[in-house]
């Protein structure tokens, strides 16, 4: 027979048992981002010039394109172009915004800082995924 306690014991087992399953369960649209192996360098100073307070777009690494942020003579930004999100969408590409230090996802309307990657409007709550950078005063290593 079912007494009251056993019902209260199944009733927390349940309970406990959905919130160790839960947090699978919930998708993090950033590991949704593909991995994607980036090794590449760039002459910012000479052929792949990118002035202070500028950015450049670079096909071909990433999962849709880097853009390359170049915030002080010596210091440079990457970041993956797909939005963290909705990553799945084919139109989730960041694009650059005219004033040069925020970036936009038209699919979404998620807007971005480019002086950490952090979103400021929009749905996105994830930040740009970033890929580190070497600068040696004449080449950037940008990687993973």
């Amino acid at each position: 027979m079912i007494n009251k306690k056993h019902i209260i014991f199944y009733f927390i087992a349940i309970i406990f048992i959905g919130l160790i399953f839960y947090p699978s369960c919930k998708k993090d649209k950033d590991e949704a981002i593909p991995y994607v192996y980036v090794n590449f360098t760039l002459q910012p100073n000479g052929i792949d010039f990118i002035e202070t307070g500028g950015w450049t777009y670079i096909t071909g690494y990433g999962n849709r394109g880097i853009i390359i942020y170049r915030p002080l003579q010596d210091e440079f930004l990457a970041y993956e172009r797909t939005c963290p999100y909705d990553p799945e969408k084919s139109c989730a590409i960041v694009e650059v915004e005219s004033s040069g230090i925020t970036a936009i996802d038209s699919c979404c309307f998620s807007k971005f800082l480019l002086t950490d990657g952090s979103p400021y409007e929009g749905p996105a709550t994830l930040p740009l995924k970033q890929y580190r950078t070497k600068y040696d005063g004449n080449t950037l290593h940008v990687f993973n």
